[in-house]
């Protein structure tokens, strides 16, 4: 399905935290520590089993929370660590602030990950283009106002999509309102 799963931390320090992590919770752990760096925690963009089918694993293995937005926290295990997440609030791990955006569409509770001057997107947008909307949860209308909200930021921040399905792995905002026609507003 060609997902991404990130490790993402600040350069004056050894600790990271996951986003989406799926697939292979044995390599996550296994490209962090041969970096030298700690997971510290897991931040999911939503849900969907592509996205946190080895959520389990690495919390149990790592012992760290699992940052999930309230909207989907019942589509994850309760045995986990579970942080509920909303629109606007700022998470402090790994010597990082990363802003929570509520940006349903995809599904009710999708939401993107602002660090900095770069926002890991899941699957609400992708590089010249975006998630589905044809699924159970799933909102065209919602859709639409998540990516008009993404549209808003600086173009200058690189988006870092929850999929490969581009001719480049990431973007810019900027270039994004150009070639992107769910972004561009060509579509609306």
């Amino acid at each position: 399905m060609m997902n991404y799963a990130y490790l993402v931390g600040a350069l004056d320090t050894n600790l990271v935290i996951a986003i989406d992590a799926a697939w292979d919770a044995k390599k996550i752990i296994s490209e962090a520590e041969k970096n030298g760096k700690k997971i510290t925690a897991v931040l999911l963009t939503h849900t969907h089993f592509d996205h946190c089918n080895a959520v389990d694993e690495l919390s149990k293995a790592m012992k760290v929370p699992v940052y999930v937005h309230e909207k989907e926290v019942k589509n994850v295990s309760n045995t986990l660590n579970i942080k509920t997440t909303k629109d606007g609030m700022t998470i402090a791990e790994a010597g990082l602030k990363v802003l929570c955006i509520h940006t349903p569409g995809h599904t009710p509770g999708s939401q993107c990950f602002l660090i900095n001057d770069a926002i890991f997107t899941g699957d609400t947008l992708f590089v010249d283009s975006c998630g589905r909307v044809d699924l159970p949860g799933s909102n065209p209308q919602d859709m639409k106002s998540s990516l008009l909200k993404i549209a808003s930021l600086p173009e200058n921040i690189i988006v870092f999509p929850g999929h490969n399905y581009g001719l480049v792995p990431y973007s810019t905002i900027g270039q994004q309102k150009k070639s992107n026609p769910y972004l561009s507003g060509d579509l609306y």
